[in-house]
């Protein structure tokens, strides 16, 4: 049977881009395949399900092959659709920003831990490379009664968190800045919490990543230098400065960083506790670093390892 004379249903378009897919060792062929039809059609990926048999016209047959073909030259589902979700929230995504992954809702989650919701005033929470806004915006939904902060030195990067966070509503709560790292401020012992996410890949290491990071993503939020540390250094070095009494600065790691980032941290003899978490397949993702001193108004807050 020529191609001309099959029927062409969702059904059929789903099999043989999960087959397409599968034979260039695309990851997820078929969860690829549903993202990228329920995108192309408008649909939810459960409507796919619910019409199978739905005949398709050439226009849509065209328009959902186009996708394919990007996904074919490696190019990341999320900057397909132009979205992934994140701690329960869709967000915009292009190329001038990372796309969150699920090892960063482990940095989340540590910061969450640091701000209790018992806490007796507001604190004041900083992020610092926000990107996509990924982490502010789920910290602000989660902990309305506290001040964020978010920077970025990519103005892309910076316009694409503030879209992200009028869409759900979280602008309010929310101040945007353009710079690089503590750039904008000064040492004024402020924050209560800093989190950030910088690039800690070493230079060396990304031509070795998957096409999809090495080829789309932006460079200049992976690469951490020559050892990986170049950010992680500064950040650590210079966040007690802007760091309250007691404040945590909070860092995603890679996997292998955990001893390098602890002789920083004790180098700068600033930080009284020094600790880290795992992400949900058990490699050290969050160095939690916590500032000499007692939080004003509230007791220690110990984030165990």
């Amino acid at each position: 049977m020529s191609e001309s004379s099959v029927p062409w249903t969702i059904l059929t378009l789903l099999r043989r881009a999960t087959e397409h897919f599968r034979e260039q060792g695309i990851d997820s062929p078929r969860a690829a395949a549903e993202i990228l039809l329920a995108h192309a059609f408008g649909y939810r990926r459960i409507d796919l399900y619910l019409r199978y048999d739905q005949p398709v016209e050439s226009a849509e047959r065209d328009r959902f092959r186009d996708l394919v073909r990007r996904r074919l030259h490696r190019e990341p589902v999320a900057y397909i659709t132009g979205s992934r979700e994140f701690w329960s929230m869709p967000l915009a995504v292009n190329p001038s920003v990372l796309i969150p992954r699920p090892e960063t809702e482990c940095l989340v989650e540590a910061a969450l831990a640091a701000l209790p919701e018992s806490a007796p005033s507001p604190g004041r929470i900083l992020e610092l490379g926000t990107g996509s806004g990924a982490a502010i915006l789920a910290l602000a939904k989660e902990r309305p009664r506290h001040r964020f902060v978010a920077t970025d030195r990519s103005m892309a990067a910076l316009l694409t968190a503030r879209a992200n966070a009028r869409r759900l509503a979280l602008d309010p709560r929310v101040d945007f800045l353009v710079g690089d790292w503590f750039a904008p401020f000064r040492p004024c012992g402020a924050w209560d919490v800093i989190v950030s996410n910088p690039p800690y890949i070493p230079t060396s290491v990304l031509a070795d990543l998957a096409p999809e990071v090495a080829a789309f993503e932006p460079r200049q939020a992976l690469d951490g230098g020559p050892d990986g540390l170049s950010c992680l250094r500064r950040l650590v070095t210079e966040a007690p400065a802007h760091l309250a009494a007691g404040g945590v600065l909070i860092l995603e790691i890679g996997a292998d960083q955990r001893r390098s980032v602890a002789d920083l941290a004790r180098k700068t003899a600033a930080y009284r506790h020094i600790d880290f978490r795992t992400d949900y397949a058990g490699r050290d993702r969050v160095a939690i670093l916590r500032k000499e001193g007692i939080p004003q108004g509230e007791a220690v807050v110990r984030v165990s390892e």
